[in-house]
């Protein structure tokens, strides 16, 4: 088992530099390649793991002994099992906003992974995430299978307090002026649709107090009543509402994707663009600084 361990994570290693030194030079072909292998690599990393934990606790039972404090598969409040290895804060996160499919705020991504994934997130552990993303990003970059960052404005700045997911396409992580709305319509039907396709989790008061209060904000989503909204119902009505705005926001998004890609480097498109606001606030009196990666190109500023 440790053999077969330790060959794993150096191949882990190995794939994971490989990746890097794809990314650095253009080869996104050969970095989906090789983040595919990455993937898979983890993924049977954590197997193993878990068949030496069940194994191990099961031979403590049959000894009469304490099972070993490890972490093995558990079940969330609705019965399903969460996995044979304990969630970072990190993952869960990264779950919510795979299961949302849109940028989204800190409060709606803990809300989701409570309701929807038996997290436990809280707002304030989200606070520092992204920069400690960015960080990392700086000193190893692609380093990692996805980072957690932030959209990108109409300056192609940072959007305060709205998390993405590096893998997605630049023209969803990017928002234009119909973009919270969209993408509060897509959230919104990606939560009734995951409640519509599993009836246990439908049941949950916590998954439909959530959709409750996103139904309220869609026209035409509920009843006069005030019963639990139907998943069906909120889908469609945001659906419909959507298909009204999807056009103009596309478009706005393409534009906006297309001056990301032509005016920022690798670590600009993922964390933001330093503004000249910013330039000037990490200024030390009398020094120049120049900052690349900025919407405008390269800002200077200096004693006059």
């Amino acid at each position: 088992m440790s053999d077969r361990l330790d060959e794993l994570e150096r191949r882990i290693d190995g794939l994971r530099a490989g990746v890097r030194r794809a990314m650095r030079a253009k080869d996104p072909a050969t970095a989906r390649g090789l983040r595919a292998e990455l993937r898979a690599a983890e993924r049977a990393w954590d197997a193993l793991v878990t068949e030496d934990a069940d194994t191990a606790a099961g031979t403590a039972a049959s000894t009469g002994g304490a099972p070993a404090a490890v972490p093995g598969p558990r079940t969330g409040g609705r019965g399903r099992p969460r996995g044979g290895r304990l969630v970072t804060v990190r993952e869960q996160v990264h779950q919510a906003l795979t299961l949302l499919g849109a940028p989204a705020q800190p409060r709606l991504v803990a809300a989701v992974s409570e309701a929807l994934l038996d997290g436990a997130l809280r707002g304030a552990q989200l606070t520092s995430l992204r920069r400690d993303e960015e960080r990392s990003f700086a000193s190893s970059p692609y380093g990692r299978p996805y980072y957690l960052c932030a959209a990108l404005t109409d300056r192609l700045s940072p959007a305060r307090g709205l998390l993405t997911v590096s893998t997605w396409p630049l023209e969803r992580r990017v928002v234009g002026p119909l973009s919270p709305r969209v993408d509060f319509l897509t959230c919104a039907m990606a939560v009734a649709r995951h409640l519509g396709a599993d009836p246990v989790a439908a049941l949950d008061p916590r998954a439909l107090r959530l959709l409750a209060r996103m139904a309220r904000n869609i026209p035409g989503a509920t009843d006069a009543d005030l019963g639990p909204p139907d998943p069906d119902r909120v889908a469609g009505a945001a659906a419909r509402e959507l298909a009204v705005h999807a056009g103009r926001d596309t478009r706005d998004r393409a534009e906006l994707a297309g001056r990301a890609t032509s005016q920022l480097d690798d670590r600009a498109r993922l964390f933001g663009a330093s503004t000249l606001i910013t330039v000037a606030r990490d200024t030390v009196a009398g020094d120049t600084v120049t900052t690349s990666g900025t919407a405008g190109g390269t800002a200077t500023r200096g004693r006059r």
